[in-house]
């Protein structure tokens, strides 16, 4: 509690003062300084109304008059950027984005999980192979994923080109969008050449028939443009993880009189760092972006409301999403009484479901992966428990990519664990291929009018 009430006292470095974790060791501390010096001189990749926007209709979303859809991969990689793997993640985000409009009936926040997510936490610092002990992977800003002592040195000059890897990215999806890629008049552009399973593909063409029969209804009628939707907007994310990269786009912004994290528009805190005394915990309760913080079965009630306290002392609508992560063994039990946790502060908060990494398996040949039905599953659990909890979720975020890849089992296409080799390229966590993201969100969709109906019903 007295971190929320000596917020005047922070400033971008005094998360030095506290205990820190899951931060690499750089044998030259005289490069790392250099590298993030001149990272603290480049231009901001976000601006803070774009930041203020987002936490407006993240208010909304607390609401219920909105949806958060958060998404992409569990990490970037800097040979992933360029044009047809950018356009590829940005198009399943708008595919998905498009499905849930039409099943929710209400508008969605697309978040995206890249120009920015190069750094992972890693449960251990070490990893050994054949009798080799090196530095672990700790994502492209730190070290490179071979397996030798070069390659798994920690590198400060990789911070400079994480922020290009995202400065490029970021540059191209708004161009793409500017350009119209989002417009919701011609849906028709996002080709469906990935979907294999016909069914799918079948209801996925109903959807969009739909909503460009709705646009063109309304425009006769009106004789204007449905200005708010031919448009999307959309928003980055990532981990803050990496605290001296974070610190160095850190700006005061005068006319706001508030400090922005202006790396993206909304970080979030992982399990691993968010004790309430640690380095994380102090960096994030200063910025004014709305943050995320996952949480899980390990954490208690008193910790919970803890959180809320020094992160959001003044209740500030949109300003904090807690994006529980349990797996479909847990939610059952855990969830509700974390819904109550949060209750008892009198503060809102945004409730997301990550139903990803809570549901990570090993299989014997060990590969991870994760079971499409279990994903699923952890979903429409979550529906129902804040339901009967008198609460509400108020969105997903989930691990995907645009590629045809095989990493997780299960889906329309019934994936197996012997494809998992077919196509398995992750460097960290399985992700959803661009049809079992699809399929996610059409049985989301699918629910929400199900439950529509039989509301209806019943009135």
């Amino acid at each position: 509690m007295s971190k929320s009430l000596a917020l005047t006292h922070w400033h971008p470095a005094s998360w030095h003062d506290q205990p820190v974790t899951q931060q690499p060791k750089y044998a030259d501390p005289v490069a790392l300084e250099r590298a993030v010096a001149s990272l603290s001189r480049l231009p901001p990749l976000v601006v803070s109304w774009e930041v203020e926007a987002l936490r407006e209709r993240l208010a909304k979303a607390q609401r219920g008059e909105q949806f958060l859809l958060q998404g992409g991969d569990c990490a970037e990689s800097f040979a992933d950027c360029e044009s047809d793997s950018i356009a590829r993640r940005l198009k399943i985000l708008l595919q998905m984005s498009l499905v849930l409009l039409q099943g929710l009936k209400k508008p969605v926040i697309r978040v995206g999980r890249f120009a920015g997510q190069y750094a992972k936490p890693r449960s251990a610092d070490t990893e050994t192979k054949d009798g080799v002990t090196l530095p672990c992977y700790r994502g492209d800003n730190v070290n490179r994923p071979g397996f030798t002592a070069l390659e798994r040195e920690p590198d400060p000059e990789l911070l400079l080109r994480g922020y290009e890897r995202a400065a490029l990215t970021l540059n191209f999806v708004r161009s793409l969008i500017d350009g119209g890629f989002a417009d919701l008049h011609h849906p028709e552009y996002w080709d469906l050449s990935f979907l294999r399973h016909a069914p799918l593909r079948d209801a996925y063409q109903k959807i969009v028939d739909s909503i460009g029969e709705s646009l063109d209804f309304f425009e006769s009628m009106s004789g204007q443009q449905v200005h708010a939707v031919t448009r999307g907007d959309f928003y980055t994310s990532h981990e803050g993880l990496h605290l001296l990269s974070e610190q160095a786009q850190t700006r005061y912004i005068g006319r706001q009189k508030k400090w922005y994290n202006l790396s993206t528009h909304m970080p979030w805190i992982g399990m691993r760092t968010a004790n309430i005394d640690g380095a994380h915990i102090e960096y994030f309760r200063g910025i004014a972006n709305p943050i995320g913080v996952k949480v899980g079965a390990a954490m208690s009630a008193e910790w919970l409301q803890e959180l809320v306290h020094v992160l959001n002392p003044q209740n500030q609508p949109g300003r904090l999403t807690f994006i529980h992560r349990f797996g479909i063994k847990d939610i059952e039990q855990r969830l509700p009484a974390m819904i109550e946790a949060v209750r008892g502060t009198g503060s809102q908060v945004l409730w997301v479901c990550d139903p990803m990494h809570g549901n990570t398996e090993t299989t014997a040949a060990g590969i991870k992966t994760r079971r499409f039905n279990n994903i699923l599953g952890e979903v429409e659990a979550a529906f129902r428990i804040h339901e009967e909890c008198g609460s509400m979720l108020g969105g997903v975020h989930i691990e995907l990519t645009g590629d045809d890849v095989t990493e997780c089992i299960g889906g329309a296409r019934g994936l197996a664990e012997a494809d998992l080799v077919r196509a398995y390229r992750s460097q960290v966590d399985p992700r959803l291929n661009a049809e079992q993201a699809l399929e996610l969100a059409m049985l989301i969709a699918r629910r929400a009018g199900a439950n529509r109906r039989t509301t209806k019903a019943f009135r």
